[in-house]
């Protein structure tokens, strides 16, 4: 069989074994436009909806990104503007060697219509630099509605100098989408070509998309940060829990000793402090419970997995929360769920505890607003 690799996530087609990467029946090569297959696993994400595991490793995606060293290119970083922090890839300079570097935030329509791109657009510059990239330029898009395409697109041609272009960044940050884009805007295709999905670790292997004669842009696997907590939720709830349209704040006036369960994925304390507004950025699809704190262990015992939900279970069982304690000061800062939003905490002297499951990373940071 000539070498074929799926259109979708663009790993190698083979029609021997169907528990591997790239398996396709047979029969199915010969069905649609030459040169265009996708895998079962593609086929059945892109028309079903449904997801296969792999046999690919975070590993193995790594070794895949680490080539991108050893190739004279300009890198387009995609994070996600909605989870800054669970997106950053740690070690990407090392990744990427000395190439020239992009960052793009994606998602900007997630985030209230009232913000201003160009604040954000500040505060991502001092956000990028502090976690130790030095970018040549902060681009603010949505792959997904088109806002700042052109203008990416133009920093690209500036700086890429005919060479290749790498789309890197973590799982779920919408790299697949933002090729897409490329492909609809730029290149007059109609059809959505790369298997996109609300799952992480859809493309599995390197997709290359002809730019000119002499180079492409090409999508590379997601890397696994494990410390999202999309990473850990049953497939059945990613909708829920992963925004897809403008997020709408949820503004609480809480007491000491009050707490908020987001589903029955997180749950927040506030222990000390004068009253005060905190504001909640997560999915529109996630409700959110106020109690009094004596009465929270309660709630959870007799509501885990019906007013709380979803949740995250371990086979049978729910998987632990862990408490993160933050003593905070005289600054408005975000309190941020990998992988799920964040809090704002106004400035004043407070306490407040995040309990989110064991894996799940909770940190805090600079407002964004």
């Amino acid at each position: 069989m000539e070498a074929l690799n799926c259109i979708g996530c663009g790993v190698l087609i083979q029609t021997d074994d169907k528990e591997q990467v790239g398996y396709t029946p047979a029969s199915s090569l010969n069905k649609g436009e030459a040169g265009i297959v996708y895998c079962q696993r593609c086929f059945k994400l892109k028309h079903y909806n449904e997801i296969m595991d792999t046999t690919l490793t975070n590993d193995d995606f790594l070794k895949i990104l680490q080539g991108i060293a050893k190739q004279d290119a300009l890198v387009v970083n995609l994070i996600d503007v909605f989870d800054v922090t669970g997106t950053i890839v740690k070690g990407l300079i090392r990744h990427i060697g000395g190439n020239d570097l992009i960052v793009a935030a994606n998602k900007i329509d997630l985030l209230p219509r009232s913000v201003n791109p160009g604040k954000v657009k500040h505060w991502l510059n001092k956000e990028v630099r502090d976690m130790g990239m030095t970018p040549l330029e902060i681009a603010v898009i949505s792959s997904e509605k088109g806002h700042g395409i052109d203008e990416l697109m133009t920093l690209i041609n500036q700086y890429r100098k005919g060479r290749d272009v790498y789309i890197v960044g973590c799982t779920n940050v919408g790299k697949s989408t933002f090729i897409n884009r490329l492909i609809r805007q730029y290149a007059g295709e109609s059809e959505t070509l790369i298997t996109t999905s609300y799952f992480p670790g859809t493309t599995l292997d390197l997709i290359e998309i002809p730019l000119d004669k002499g180079s492409s842009i090409i999508d590379t696997p997601g890397i696994i940060n494990e410390h999202q907590l999309v990473h850990y939720i049953d497939k059945k709830d990613f909708k829920i829990m992963t925004p897809k349209k403008e997020i709408k704040p949820g503004v609480y006036q809480l007491n000491a000793n009050q707490t908020l369960y987001v589903g029955g994925l997180i749950r927040f304390d506030f222990v000390t402090g004068s009253r005060a507004s905190f504001i909640s950025y997560f999915s529109n699809e996630l409700k959110i419970h106020r109690t009094k704190l004596d009465n929270a262990k309660a709630l959870w015992e007799n509501h885990a997995g019906t007013l709380l939900t979803p949740v995250i279970r371990d086979e049978d069982q729910l998987r632990p929360f862990k408490r993160h304690v933050f003593n905070l000061r005289d600054e408005k800062l975000d309190i941020v769920i990998s992988g799920l939003g964040f809090i704002t905490a106004p400035s004043g002297k407070q306490e407040v505890h995040v309990h989110a499951p064991v894996g799940v990373g909770v940190f805090i940071r600079p407002s964004i607003f």
